[in-house]
């Protein structure tokens, strides 16, 4: 009895051992060669915006590379993202993507994984670790078309266009990266009316609706009958405001008029555009890149216009604009392209020349 027992005991476990080496438990292969690519967000999604944008890109990566993906919201507290990011570095991951605000900390991650990938999808500091590839869109590009549409728009005979000449902004924080919006704006809409004027309004933060919508109602109050978003989450408060004054804005980052067609068709209809940044394909077309041994690391590459990497959202609500604003605005996107027009930007100007830039145009 007992030797039966044993030779039944030892058929089992040689069972068991030649089952986990067969060919048909694939998993630990499979989990070994898929690409394992991670988000990580330095705020929280649902901004409609910059964040959902590049959140979309990952999704694109899931769907179309069959990669696995994980997205992190890290928050606005930024003495918490050094944690996460080690954290990200010492797993399994492929790739790492983040950018904007993060762009320094992941820089200097990147330095202790050489054997790791990172991915910034949005940053204007051209310094690259080699193990690092960064992207920057010209904002200041389509921003001049943001500007040239505003300033159409405003000089027309739509609707709720008044006789004020005036348009406005509103940047999330005064710094270069949205001043180089500004920049763009501002000789966009001067391109169309020289005598255009342009008030000015910063929020001081990304993540306030309720911000942005006081900012907003006081620049209609104040004669503009046009305004931009340049301040994430906060600048869905502008849409909110234009609808309740109504008025027209211009969005940012994603194309804003379709978030809200469902959920808000009337507060959709004032958005005439917004100026996107295709952080998504971005994203998606670095991934592949990787994928295909071809992706450059240690460099870092500015798209524009020319690139498709920005450009203005061309949606219904778009397509109800006059004829000759759309014409005008073709007209103005070719002559970028071929670099008749260049466009100037913020980045390595004094703060002086941005205020006076400011005043110029203040109404």
């Amino acid at each position: 009895m007992k030797k039966t027992a044993l030779f039944v005991t030892v058929i089992l476990i040689l069972s068991l051992v030649l089952g986990a080496c067969s060919g048909d438990d694939t998993s630990g292969e499979d989990s070994k060669d898929e690409l394992k690519v991670a988000l990580l967000i330095p705020g929280t999604l649902g901004d409609k915006s910059f964040f959902d944008s590049a959140n979309a890109g990952l999704e694109l990566v899931k769907k179309e590379l069959g990669a696995k993906t994980k997205v992190i919201e890290m928050g606005t507290d930024s003495t918490k993202w050094e944690p996460t990011f080690v954290d990200v570095s010492e797993g399994d991951w492929d790739i790492i993507i983040s950018g904007n605000d993060t762009t320094e900390l992941m820089n200097e991650i990147a330095k202790e994984y050489p054997d790791k990938r990172y991915i910034n999808f949005d940053t204007f500091i051209e310094e690259t670790p080699d193990n690092v590839y960064s992207m920057f869109y010209s904002t200041n590009e389509v921003s001049y078309l943001a500007g040239a549409l505003a300033s159409l728009v405003t000089t027309s005979e739509m609707e709720l266009a008044n006789s004020e000449n005036t348009i406005g902004f509103l940047g999330g924080a005064d710094t270069p990266g949205i001043n180089d919006f500004l920049v763009g704006y501002i000789e966009g809409a001067q391109y169309v009316d020289p005598e255009i004027k342009v008030l000015v309004s910063y929020a001081g933060n990304f993540t306030d609706p309720a911000k942005g919508k006081e900012l907003g109602i006081v620049q209609y109050n104040s004669g503009v009958d046009i305004s931009f978003n340049v301040a994430g989450g906060t600048g869905l408060g502008l849409m909110d405001a234009a609808n309740e004054e109504d008025a027209y804005a211009i969005g940012v980052d994603s194309d804003q008029a379709m978030l809200f067609k469902d959920s808000d068709p009337e507060k959709a209809e004032r958005i005439v555009s917004s100026a996107v940044k295709r952080i998504d394909i971005a994203i998606f077309n670095a991934v592949e890149k990787h994928i295909a041994g071809e992706l450059e690391y240690g460099t870092h590459n500015e798209m524009g216009v020319a690139e498709e990497a920005v450009e203005l959202a061309k949606n219904e609500y778009y397509e109800e604009l006059p004829q000759e604003i759309k014409d005008r605005i073709k007209e103005i996107e070719e002559k970028i392209k071929s670099g008749e027009i260049t466009v100037g930007t913020a980045f390595g100007i004094s703060t002086e020349k941005i205020e006076e830039l400011r005043e110029s145009v203040r109404p």
